[in-house]
């Protein structure tokens, strides 16, 4: 193929037509499980691989996903949609990587779009 010719030309759309939405990608780990989490503007949905938080299994380890949930309140996700993709390790490295991971994406979303005090407070506090 030519060099001049570029894929990204040919499918790119103007800035005016897509609003760029407020999101950002962080990553959560512990020993080989990897949890990548996609924090952008929505209403509050938390989805593990497709699914929604509250389906994790095993039960038990379910409020160690919850924790910075719980910790935080709910009030400071409500305006945050989270999807997070994991693979890896055994069931209890991926519940602790997506913990981590939902963690990470809150206080880099805030200190992304909201302020930098908030987002100390929200450091301070996990």
């Amino acid at each position: 193929h030519s060099p001049t010719f570029s894929h990204r030309t040919l499918y790119t759309t103007p800035k005016s037509i897509m609003p760029e939405a407020q999101s950002v990608q962080v990553f959560g780990k512990k020993k080989t499980a990897t949890a990548c989490a996609f924090a952008k503007q929505g209403r509050g949905l938390i989805k593990v691989n497709g699914q929604p938080i509250e389906n994790i299994e095993p039960e038990c380890l379910r409020l160690k996903a919850f924790e910075p949930v719980l910790i935080l309140g709910q009030d400071k996700f409500a305006n945050l949609d989270i999807r997070i993709r994991v693979k890896g390790g055994g069931y209890t490295a991926q519940i602790y990587a997506i913990r981590s991971a939902i963690a990470k994406s809150i206080v880099a979303y805030y200190a992304k779009y909201v302020d930098e005090s908030a987002k100390n407070e929200l450091r301070a506090t996990l």
